[in-house]
């Protein structure tokens, strides 16, 4: 399985884009970048922490290969792995290498195609830290970047979430193809120009030829009417207090909700076998770097 991604990437490229990332500032690693990026894949896969990492790396000879690690070299320790996984974030490299991941798989007829379809949905995510305590000091141990996410869910109950959310756009695979992270307070619909790639001051309220468009009802607006057009329009109807569906929009609704349900399933994989149903970090920026790293060895595998 990891032959197989190692083939199917041309690593070559991502290596040129990893190569500025040492300055004089941030100094040079004793491990190559591209090296330092494929023990970062090899981590979001297989949901293992820094430390379990390390100790892995050590004892796999099938982790060794993959990131052309010699059995005579030592194995990079979890503090090289922690500080490189925040060079990737302070350097903003994250968004253009999943993208030219994207575009490696797309090459070899793994995705399909990229712009023709978009499913889009947002997921809640736990926060590491979320109940009210006292620390040793008598301060809140509370995430403090996180935020409460209410919804009702399907038997009609509230339910509470103190975390984060990640937005994602899959294509009809369940590929992502982009994704934004934020605490969970956020509406869904604040994301949607981001996750198509619309330049607000660009584009504005201009329609944007991106494809056809899946989403749930609350992403329904005048707006975001007006941006797709009405052959790429296929978010959810929503009725509306003494507006109720017609059996049109109802009809329109169940073909929908059966594209919809792919973005739903990824969401469960990202969960269950990479563990992002619990963040496992305080704060945004760092949890937002796992995610989009488990983005990206989701797509891989």
């Amino acid at each position: 399985e990891l032959d197989d991604v190692h083939n199917i990437i041309n690593w070559g490229e991502i290596e040129q884009t990893l190569s500025n990332l040492y300055t004089s500032k941030t100094g040079a690693s004793a491990y190559p970048p591209i090296m330092m990026f494929k023990i970062l894949i090899l981590q979001a896969w297989y949901a293992l922490s820094d430390e379990a990492l390390e100790k892995q790396i050590a004892r796999d000879l099938m982790f060794r290969r993959f990131i052309d690690l010699s059995l005579s070299e030592a194995v990079p320790d979890h503090s090289t792995i922690w500080r490189f996984r925040q060079l990737l974030n302070t350097e903003n490299l994250l968004e253009p290498l999943l993208e030219q991941i994207n575009h490696h798989l797309e090459q070899n007829s793994i995705i399909v195609s990229l712009g023709s379809i978009n499913i889009i949905d947002a997921t809640v995510i736990e926060a590491k830290q979320s109940r009210k305590r006292k620390g040793r000091n008598g301060n809140n141990t509370q995430d403090p970047e996180a935020d409460y996410n209410v919804k009702i869910a399907a038997d009609g109950k509230r339910k509470t979430t103190y975390g984060y959310k990640m937005h994602v756009n899959t294509d009809e695979d369940g590929f992502v193809k982009k994704m934004t992270y934020t605490s969970g307070n956020v509406h869904d619909s604040k994301e949607f120009d981001k996750l198509l790639g619309i330049n607000k001051h660009k584009h504005k309220n201009k329609i944007k030829t991106c494809g056809e468009v899946y989403a749930d009802s609350a992403y329904a607006n005048k707006k975001n009417d007006e941006k797709l057009g009405q052959q790429n329009n296929k978010v959810l109807h929503r009725a509306y207090r003494n507006t109720p569906l017609t059996d049109r929009q109802k009809q329109e609704n169940k073909q929908r909700s059966s594209i919809r349900y792919i973005v739903e399933r990824t969401f469960g994989l990202l969960k269950q076998h990479h563990g992002l149903a619990k963040a496992r970090y305080l704060g945004i920026e760092r949890n937002k770097t796992r995610a989009q790293l488990i983005a990206m060895s989701h797509n891989l595998k």
